[in-house]
């Protein structure tokens, strides 16, 4: 894998709590991790770590608490909760220690003054954390309507510049002109809808619950063009029928339900909503899971086909994983809603340095009954393994592009492991 491809996409710090009554669930914690233009990045783990929910919170499916996201280059994701909590634990701060001040009975006249003075430091610090905090809601809502509003000048200047030179081409053929006026102001409606984040495209897990039961192929697959504004229906149909072979199905689906297909084919068909709208990444949420063991292969390889054909980025969630070394360039492990171990795939297999990840791979079964018999299982208990009651853990490089989730002691010990 080179290391020097563009990253196009970066996520930073990325929180995603969900409310429980008065406490928060962290189904993602401080999760930080680059996807390079071209590359299949893998996210496993178990059910429940919190890989589905990194996938939904970089498509914007859910309002992350904290963080960024950034694609190619613009932020596309930022956390707002974080900052109105923020604001709401100090006004809460600030009220209990103004209540507890003026609670004081019996007080000198200098006393008094004294608490006027705090109580006003007070509503100072109040008033300044309320006003950094406001500052960087509005940034960040901000950045989510600048991004889509230079995406659609981007895409005006290069239709521009790309009709100016058919346009002087056809000088002096009225009926051709005619047409390419037709076809520039549609394509300058279609532009002028666009958003950034269409970019970016999900396969969705269970392949019947993502698809409309009351809508046939035809109009699932052509959802997300009609929705931008295309209105042709000849160049829609065409677009369906093409993307409809390239996943390996015929003309004649477009016209069924979702309901008439197996397993395999309803998720071809949510790969070929995907791919329609030309996206330069797709989330790949456990496309297989659902499948039987020889479909899964043919879905595997249909992606592997389509990232090769159109130079798709692939985000990649599995359980699987023997699946995800054959598919994917660098591989992150997710545990408890954090990442504790991320590196190339060779490199995650010959040298597994955290101990979840070792408990991960000595699960993967080998068709050897020999093998099988004498296969050791890893038991991963967080509570045996670490001690950070002193030292706390971050997530650090112990060689050039192998991250763990380690404190300091840990960190030496992994570099030893690996000389």
């Amino acid at each position: 894998m080179e290391n020097n491809r563009e990253v196009l996409l970066k996520v930073e710090h990325l929180c995603q709590y969900f409310r429980l009554g008065r406490k928060d669930m962290k189904a993602v914690d401080d999760v930080s991790f680059e996807i390079r233009k071209g590359e299949t990045f893998g996210l496993v783990g178990e059910s429940g770590c919190g890989k589905t929910t990194t996938g939904r919170s970089i498509i914007k499916l859910y309002n992350i608490t904290s963080g960024n996201v950034y694609f190619k280059g613009q932020r596309i994701g930022a956390g707002t909760r974080a900052y109105k909590d923020a604001i709401s634990a100090a006004r809460a701060d600030a009220a209990g220690k103004i209540k507890a001040l003026r609670a004081e009975k019996n007080v000198s006249d200098a006393r008094k003054l004294e608490i006027q003075k705090e109580i006003k430091k007070i509503n100072e610090d109040l008033a300044a954390v309320v006003e950094k905090n406001r500052a960087l809601i509005k940034d960040a809502k901000s950045d989510s309507k600048q991004v889509d509003k230079q995406y659609v000048e981007s895409l005006l200047k290069s239709l521009e510049a790309e009709y100016a030179k058919k346009f002087e081409a056809a000088k002096g053929n009225e009926e051709q002109l005619k047409a390419l006026r037709k076809e520039y102001s549609s394509r300058c409606r279609v532009a002028k809808k666009s958003k950034l984040i269409t970019q970016i495209q999900m396969i969705f897990q269970d392949p019947i619950a993502s698809l409309d039961p009351r809508m046939t192929v035809r109009d699932i697959i052509a959802e997300g063009l009609v929705i931008n504004g295309i209105t042709d229906k000849d160049y829609i149909n065409e677009k369906v029928y093409e993307i409809l072979e390239m996943v390996g199905l015929v003309r004649e689906h477009a016209d069924r339900y979702p309901h008439e297909f197996s397993g395999g084919q309803r998720q071809r068909i949510g790969i070929a909503r995907a791919v329609i709208m030309q996206p330069e990444m797709i989330i790949a949420d456990e496309p297989i899971s659902a499948l039987d063991v020889s479909i899964q292969a043919q879905v595997i390889n249909l992606l592997n086909d389509l990232r090769e054909r159109l130079g798709l980025t692939i985000m990649f969630i599995a359980h699987d994983l023997s699946v995800v070394k054959y598919f994917s360039d660098r591989i992150g492990v997710m545990y408890f809603g954090k990442l504790v171990e991320l590196a190339d795939s060779d490199e995650l297999f010959k040298n597994p340095l955290h101990p979840y990840t070792k408990s991960l791979l000595s699960a993967i079964p080998l068709p050897d009954p020999v093998y099988e018999k004498q296969r050791t299982r890893i038991i991963y208990n967080p509570i045996a393994e670490h001690d950070y009651s002193k030292d706390a853990p971050s997530f650090r490089e112990i060689t050039p592009g192998h991250f763990v989730y380690c404190n300091d002691a840990e960190e030496e010990k992994y570099k030893q492991q690996i000389k």
